[in-house]
């Protein structure tokens, strides 16, 4: 009898610590839920706090650089662009007659001849009879003095000003730039400068814009020296073209883009030749390959292990 009243209290001991043991275990469990779930929202909120952040930041130097640098040109669907696409010589030509009769008086092109003008956007009677209609300081002559002569079509196109003190002293201060690398010389130098052109307007509210200046959001600072200069109408195309503010912006743009690069024409069916000509060869290298290691490839060869 004893033995058995010791085994039923040993059974009943453990049955008791069996069923006492899972509360423990779940309160536990759910304590480490808790602290789990907590620590899941502090991240949360955390990540959440950097992206606010760097939101506020990113907004902020956006906005620094749009002011610094000027706002960001939108992209045009230039013509000549395009792999094989080649240039509007009509509107190099007119794009000529606006730097002439509008951009001539105050910007300079020191880099082109009359003669790069030749079976680009002129005849070289054309060319010529215009060369000869500005005066060149040239000498000396056999008397040691300098004479004034027309022009030929070797010489550049006529500097505005004398110097870049002359220069700056007519337009108050602003150094009118050369126009020869414009669109070289800016980022997204073409879609800039077509943006510049067209895109004065108004200053918004609480900007104050110094006097002699005007407001355009794409040139550096939102102020710039130059005036609006391409208005409808400003110039009469030779061969009818509506003169407007648009369709000028896109015919001066075309023009410094060829004066920027007079050979991308050139450059583009140099690069055409040459890939049709190494395909060519690529075809022969091919049809070679399989020619001569054919025989090769296809010999069996026989092991004879009896002799």
């Amino acid at each position: 009898m004893a033995g058995g009243r010791g085994i039923y209290h040993l059974l009943r001991s453990r049955l008791h610590s069996q069923t006492s043991a899972p509360p423990v275990l779940s309160s536990l469990i759910t304590k480490k839920d808790q602290e789990a779930s907590t620590m899941k929202s502090l991240r949360a909120i955390a990540l959440l706090g950097a992206g606010v952040s760097g939101l506020l930041s990113f907004t902020t130097i956006a906005s620094a650089d749009e002011a610094e640098h000027g706002l960001e040109s939108p992209s045009y669907p230039w013509p000549h662009e395009g792999i094989l696409s080649s240039y509007d010589h009509a509107s190099i030509r007119r794009g000529h007659q606006v730097y002439t009769q509008v951009c001539a008086s105050c910007h300079s092109m020191g880099l082109i001849s009359y003669r790069d003008l030749v079976g680009v956007a002129y005849t070289e009677e054309e060319t010529k009879a215009m060369a000869a209609e500005i005066e060149v300081v040239d000498g000396p002559n056999d008397e040691g003095e300098m004479f004034t002569r027309p022009g030929k079509l070797s010489d550049r196109f006529p500097q505005p000003y004398a110097n870049e003190q002359a220069a700056r002293f007519a337009n108050g201060g602003a150094y009118p730039p050369d126009l020869s690398l414009i669109t070289k010389a800016r980022h997204n130098g073409q879609n800039y400068v077509f943006a510049l052109l067209t895109g004065y307007r108004d200053p918004p509210a609480g900007v104050s814009i110094r006097e002699g200046l005007h407001y355009n959001p794409y040139f550096p600072g939102g102020a710039i020296a130059m005036p609006k200069m391409l208005n409808d109408g400003a110039v009469e195309y030779e061969d009818g073209t509506p003169a407007t503010e648009a369709q000028m912006g896109k015919d001066i743009v075309s023009f410094l883009s060829w004066a920027a690069e007079p050979e991308m024409e050139e450059r583009k069916l140099m690069g055409f030749k040459w890939i049709f000509v190494l395909s060519l060869a690529l075809l022969q290298a091919a049809y070679y390959r399989r020619l001569r290691w054919s025989v090769l490839k296809s010999r069996k060869l026989v092991l004879d292990v009896v002799n």
